[in-house]
């Protein structure tokens, strides 16, 4: 929306909508995140870097890159994917897809692994870490 739309509206229209905006990124939010997954962060460094894995959660996934964070998103959208499959959603070629899948998984938020010869990926579950 422009500023030039916006100082047409009425402090009502306005309003109403923000409202929507905020409707729109609660609904999103709540795709991401079930409800009984845990908001909050570790915030102790050796947390950080103990265990096998952290998965994501929201502030995970809001402190990531940009491009990080779209491609997880699309990630948790299909499910277990390849880097072909999630690059025809985000419009980017595979191999880029695929590098930012392996960053993913070297931040241990997501895992890879190998069916034949197609290489998968998925979002980690932090109650089923392996």
């Amino acid at each position: 929306m422009s500023s030039d739309q916006i100082e047409n509206m009425s402090e009502k229209e306005i309003l109403v909508q923000i409202l929507k905006t905020l409707i729109s990124i609660d609904q999103r939010m709540d795709r991401l995140v079930p409800g009984d997954v845990s908001m909050t962060r570790k915030t102790s460094i050796e947390d950080d870097n103990e265990g096998p894995s952290t998965g994501l959660d929201v502030m995970t996934l809001l402190s990531l890159p940009e491009h990080l964070r779209t491609t997880a998103t699309v990630l948790f959208e299909l499910g277990e994917s390849t880097a072909e499959d999630i690059s025809q959603v985000t419009l980017k070629e595979g191999a880029v897809e695929s590098g930012y899948l392996n960053q993913l998984v070297r931040m241990r938020h997501v895992k890879k692994y190998r069916a034949g010869r197609k290489v998968y990926f998925c979002i980690i579950d932090n109650k089923n870490i392996d």
